[in-house]
């Protein structure tokens, strides 16, 4: 379960404190799955490093499975990042170095290793249609298939929080559709807490939870 309770965040600015988020709170269930939309600048990024533990909130809690990342010390809370929490970004942000199936078992590499981890990966790839392409690199992807790599490396730990920033900003409307079924498809299937951060309004019309965030607040929508 992820409970969000009086959620407040401040950025020092010379006079006086900047605040983008004011009094945010929701709770989410193992399933659940949640759509924010807002318009640029309004802190829905911010608010998703926050509940990624990337990044602290000025007053408030975050507990994810009954746990609050922000009490833990560094080492920790990168550990329980790592094992719980899942991430998908607008760009992909996939190693150029490394082939489809080695960007995704990157997160693997710092985890107690599993026999197991290299077929989940595969078995994760032939879902997402790219079974026939671990071993390219990714300057020979398309944008879509970038980013179902990179969904595929956010589900590879079995987080039990997935967080998705602008997922298919950068795709055109075919690759759109092809990773919006991919990640409601592995969704159904993982039943993970989902939380995707958009301002495509079909995509976030297809979620059961919605919420938009203005004036840093979050309220339903």
């Amino acid at each position: 379960m992820l409970e969000v309770r009086n959620l407040t965040k401040e950025y020092a600015m010379p006079g006086q404190p900047l605040r983008v988020l004011t009094e945010i709170a929701f709770s989410l269930r193992a399933g659940d799955a949640v759509s924010i939309v807002g318009p640029s600048g309004s802190g829905k990024s911010t608010l998703l490093y926050i509940l990624g533990a990337l990044e602290p909130p000025t007053t408030g809690t975050v507990l994810l499975g009954g746990k609050n990342p922000y009490e833990m010390d560094e080492k920790s809370i990168a550990a329980f990042r790592n094992q719980t929490i899942g991430f998908v970004f607008q760009d992909h942000h996939l190693l150029p170095q490394c082939t489809v199936l080695e960007n995704v078992l990157v997160p693997t590499l710092v985890a107690p290793p599993e026999d197991s981890v290299r077929n989940r990966a595969l078995d994760l790839l032939a879902q997402a249609g790219l079974g026939c392409r671990i071993h390219h690199h990714p300057y020979e992807l398309s944008g879509g298939e970038k980013q179902r790599v990179a969904l595929v490396r956010a589900l590879i730990m079995k987080p039990k929080l997935v967080l998705c920033d602008e997922p298919t900003g950068n795709l055109d409307h075919v690759s759109t559709q092809a990773v919006t079924a991919l990640l409601f498809d592995f969704h159904k299937i993982q039943q993970n807490m989902l939380v995707v951060v958009t301002h495509n309004l079909d995509l976030a019309a297809k979620f059961s939870l919605k919420y938009r965030l203005a004036d840093t607040r979050l309220s339903p929508i």
